[in-house]
């Protein structure tokens, strides 16, 4: 089963608006050391897993039937984390994505402002295969960045 690429969107930016966004979907890690985060929705899965967190990797896979279809990996990092905490990125980076994912999109580019912080979305390339990075500053200054890489696996 393969599913087109305008349902694999729209599942993808409801995965991504219910697991981390949205401070859902946690499952039992199943590496140890991992962050492990799962959404469902009939014969297409979601999972995220990641390491760290003032500097952290992950991936994220799609599956449909069992199979994966699509994934994402990043890798992103604190460069001041005395203007910018961790706890504070990742509430800044929430608000910012869940106003992006009311879009009905992940992918396109995206500024916002949050919490006093510009977060910043640059990318280039399609659902099919894509690179980007996220940033949040303030003043000018970049206290935070994260690199990604992905598209369809066939």
């Amino acid at each position: 089963m393969v599913a087109d690429e305008d349902a694999l969107t729209a599942f993808v930016v409801a995965a991504k608006a219910a697991t981390y966004a949205g401070d859902g979907g946690h499952v039992l890690s199943y590496r140890p050391g991992s962050h492990d985060l799962q959404y469902t929705d009939g014969a297409m899965t979601y999972h995220d897993c990641y390491f760290g967190g003032e500097d952290f990797q992950g991936q994220e896979v799609v599956y449909v039937a069992g199979e994966p279809v699509w994934s994402m990996c990043y890798y992103g990092y604190l460069l001041a984390p005395d203007e910018l905490d961790a706890a504070t990125a990742g509430r800044v980076i929430k608000k910012s994505l869940t106003a992006l994912y009311a879009e009905g999109r992940f992918l396109g580019g995206w500024n916002h402002r949050a919490l006093g912080y510009d977060y910043e979305d640059v990318n280039r390339g399609g659902f099919g295969r894509f690179t980007g990075y996220e940033r949040i500053g303030r003043d000018g200054r970049v206290l935070y960045e994260l690199h990604y890489v992905g598209g369809r696996v066939r």
